[in-house]
């Protein structure tokens, strides 16, 4: 992972990710311009936090969660999300688990029937979110998955589809500083 930046004025009490990811300096003019939004700093970090590190992860492993936000920062592609989830599954997981989501995704071998489920929703849902019917939902309850897992499952997608976005925005805000 980077090395950790001060948090953004209106984050929550760890270092802003985000932040982190686009290397933004404290009073840089970067970080005085996400200072503008202190509310949108701050949601973003909050759901980053009940995304990833949540207190109780209910239905859906880490492992799980990891491997979802590094297939879609694969797919979007976002070299510092792909860096940066990519540690994180690493360390749990090791470096072979790694590999396999981000080239392999729902084919790569050694993943449950569960894994495989959630990497395929994954996939279609980062890459052509139109096309997603009921009978991907229906696998997803057949491999296990309850309702509360799907909506946590989808909004990770969503969320690191965000987050993809927002440092493309900063890398281009950067350029012209």
């Amino acid at each position: 992972m980077t090395g950790a930046a001060e948090s953004t004025p209106g984050a929550t009490a760890g270092p802003d990710v985000i932040d982190q990811l686009a290397g933004i300096a404290p009073g840089s003019p970067l970080a005085r311009l996400r200072a503008l939004r202190p509310d949108v700093v701050r949601y973003a970090q909050g759901s980053y936090e009940a995304l990833l590190e949540p207190a109780d992860l209910a239905g859906v492993s880490r492992r799980e969660r990891e491997a979802v936000a590094l297939r879609v920062a694969a797919l979007t592609p976002s070299p510092a999300l792909v860096a940066w989830h990519g540690e994180r599954l690493r360390a749990l997981e090791g470096a072979d688990l790694v590999r396999a989501v981000v080239e392999d995704g729902a084919g790569a071998a050694g993943l449950s029937p569960r894994e495989v489920a959630i990497l395929r929703h994954t996939d279609l849902v980062t890459t052509a979110p139109g096309a997603a019917t009921a009978a991907q939902i229906d696998a997803l309850k057949a491999a296990g998955l309850t309702p509360r897992d799907i909506v946590t499952i989808s909004q990770l997608i969503a969320f690191v589809s965000f987050q993809a976005r927002v440092l493309v925005g900063l890398r281009l805000f950067a350029e012209e500083a």
